[in-house]
C-alpha cells in the first residue's frame, strides 16, 4: 500500500509523496506528515550497513516515497551523491575525536558538499527529485524559501542548473556572515532571486508562510518550498543518521543494536527531527541532544515544558548565526508525535500559541512522551563556542565552525560512557571567518576559488517585511509553463 500523508492540524488527506513533494504548507496551515512512520526490523536495518551512501539513500527515501520505484530513486541518488560534489567516497564520513571508554566522541562530517553546509545533504537529493517530478508533469516550479545562512545557498546551488525551476530566497539583512552572503548573492543566474528582509530569520519565515497561506496565489504561481517544512528534506536527512550509526558501530567496535547518541546543533529543528524519525523507524539511537545557542527557546521547552518563541526584537544576533531562530517550524511535527499524532490536540496547542504566545506541556501526559523520544537539550554561548573551537584545534588540530562548536560544547554535558556520542557537523569553518579569527588568532585558509568568489559582484534586492510586495515581485519574475 502506498504511503499516504496528512496534515499535522487536521485529518486532511494530502496524498502520496509525489503529491506533497512540490508543496509547502497544508491548506489548514499544518505540515505534511506520513500517516505512520515505517518501522524496520533490526535485521532489515542491519542488512543496509554495507551499502554505499547513494544506495542507502535510495532505500531510506523509498520507505517514505514508495510511489516512486526504487530503481528511479537509485538513479536520482547516484546523481545527487557523487564524490565530485562531496569530496569524499563516504559522502558523510565519521571522524573519531576520542576513543577512550569513558569519553567516546565523534563528528559526522556533513559539510563536504558544494556549499560546505549540512543542508547540501538533503538539498542535492531534493533538486534531483524536483527536476524528475516536474519533467513527468510538464510543469514549472517557483521555489520560495527563507534562510538564516545556509539553506539559501544550498538550495540555490542545488537548483541553479535544474530545468523549469526558479528560486526566490529571503534572508535577514545584516545577520549572516560575510562568506554566507558572498556565496548566495554572487550567483548571477537570472532565475535565482535573493531578497533581503529587515529583521530576523523568523520574519523571513513568517513571510514565506503568509504567501503559502494564500492558496489561490500559491496555486497560480506554482509556489513550492525547500525549507525543512518540506517533508522531502526531512526524509533525505534521515539517511545520514543511518550512515552515522553504521560508521560508529565500526569505529567504536560495537555490536549492531548497541546504542549511539547524537548531538545536533539546532535552529529550525529539522535536523534533529530527522534523527527522531530515524529512531522511530528502529535505528538504535539513544539520546538525541538538542544544542542551542543564546536563542534557547528549544532548550527552555525541554527543561520546563514551556514553548515560548521570542519576538524578532528578542532574537539575539550571535556568532552561530544559522541557529538564530526562535520559531522552529519542525517543532510542530515533534509535538504532533508527543500528543499521540492527534491533529485536533495539535491544532489546539497552536491556536493557544497564536493567542497567548506560548503553551506549556508540563504535567500533561504528552510531557511524559518526551522521555520516550530520548530528546534532551543544552545551550551554548559565545565564550563557550570560542573556547570549544580552541580546545578542538589544540587537541586534535581540527577546525570546527561555531555551530558545530555549540554542539560539541553541549555534547560534553550528556556523555554516557561507554555509549558513543556523535556530534553532527553543520558547516565548514571557512564560512565564519570573523569568529574563527577571534578564536584562533589566525585566518582559515581559503582556496583561490573561494577568494575569487568573495570578490564577485553581489546581486540582491531589499523588500522589507512586505508580503504583498513579495507577491508582486514573484508575479513579475515567476517561471510559467508554456
Amino acid at each position: 500500500m502506498t504511503m499516504r500523508y496528512v496534515s499535522t492540524r487536521s485529518a486532511t488527506a494530502m496524498g502520496s509523496f509525489t503529491d506533497i513533494l512540490l508543496e509547502g504548507l497544508a491548506q489548514d496551515g499544518g505540515l505534511a506528515v506520513p500517516q505512520a512512520i515505517p518501522i524496520w526490523s533490526p535485521e532489515a536495518i542491519s542488512s543496509l550497513s554495507g551499502l554505499a551512501y547513494p544506495q542507502l539513500a535510495a532505500r531510506v527515501v523509498h520507505a517514505f516515497a514508495d510511489d516512486l520505484s526504487l530503481e528511479i530513486l537509485e538513479v536520482l541518488a547516484s546523481k545527487a551523491y557523487t564524490v565530485e560534489k562531496f569530496r569524499h567516497p563516504s559522502i558523510a564520513p565519521l571522524t573519531v575525536l576520542q576513543e577512550a571508554p569513558h569519553s567516546r566522541l565523534a563528528v559526522l562530517e556533513l559539510s563536504n558538499g558544494p556549499t560546505m553546509a549540512f543542508k547540501d545533504m538533503a538539498m542535492q537529493m531534493l533538486g534531483q527529485l524536483f527536476e524528475y517530478q516536474l519533467k513527468q508533469k510538464g510543469q514549472t516550479l517557483n521555489i520560495l524559501g527563507a534562510t538564516s545562512g545556509d539553506t539559501g545557498s544550498s538550495a540555490e546551488y542545488a537548483m541553479r542548473d535544474k530545468q523549469g525551476i526558479s528560486v526566490f530566497m529571503l534572508s535577514p539583512e545584516g545577520r549572516m556572515s560575510q562568506f554566507q552572503k558572498a556565496q548566495m548573492y554572487s550567483l548571477q543566474e537570472p532565475h535565482i532571486h535573493n531578497l533581503t528582509v529587515t529583521g530576523s530569520f523568523d520574519d523571513c519565515q513568517d513571510m514565506v508562510k503568509a504567501v503559502s497561506a494564500d492558496l489561490a496565489f500559491k496555486s497560480s504561481m506554482r509556489i513550492g518550498t525547500v525549507n525543512s517544512i518540506n517533508w522531502a528534506r526531512i526524509t533525505a536527512q534521515v539517511v545520514y543518521y543511518f550512515a552515522g550509526y553504521f560508521q560508529a558501530v565500526s569505529a567504536f567496535g560495537l555490536r549492531f543494536g548497541e546504542l549511539v547518541d547524537f548531538c545536533v546543533p539546532s535552529g529550525n529543528f529539522g535536523n534533529v527531527l530527522s534523527g527522531h524519525v530515524a529512531k522511530s523507524m528502529g535505528l538504535p539511537v539513544g539520546q538525541l541532544v538538542v544544542a542551542t545557542n543564546e536563542n534557547n527557546v528549544l532548550d527552555e521547552f525541554f527543561r520546563t515544558g514551556c514553548y515560548r518563541p521570542r519576538k524578532s526584537a528578542e532574537t539575539y544576533v550571535t556568532s552561530s548565526p544559522s541557529m538564530d531562530i526562535s520559531k522552529a517550524s519542525n517543532f510542530e511535527r515533534y509535538v504532533y508525535d508527543l500528543v499521540g499524532r492527534d491533529p485536533q490536540r495539535l491544532a489546539g496547542l497552536w491556536r493557544e500559541l497564536a493567542e497567548r504566545g506560548e503553551f506549556n506541556l508540563a504535567g500533561d501526559p504528552a510531557w511524559h512522551a518526551v522521555e520516550r523520544t530520548g530528546l534532551v537539550s543544552g545551550a551554548s554561548h559565545h565564550a563557550a563556542r570560542l573556547e570549544t573551537i580552541r580546545k578542538v584545534y589544540d587537541r586534535f588540530k581540527r577546525r570546527v565552525d561555531p555551530h558545530t562548536a555549540d554542539g560539541l560544547f553541549v555534547a560534553q554535558q550528556f556523555l554516557r560512557p561507554p555509549i558513543p556520542m556523535v556530534c553532527l557537523e553543520t558547516a565548514l569553518p571557512v564560512k565564519f571567518e570573523e569568529t574563527m579569527l577571534e578564536a584562533l588568532n589566525e585566518p582559515v585558509p581559503k582556496s583561490p576559488e573561494l577568494q575569487a568568489m568573495e570578490k564577485m559582484q553581489q546581486r540582491t534586492l531589499s523588500i522589507g517585511q512586505d508580503v504583498e510586495g513579495l507577491k508582486d515581485f514573484i508575479r513579475q519574475h515567476a517561471l510559467v509553463a508554456t
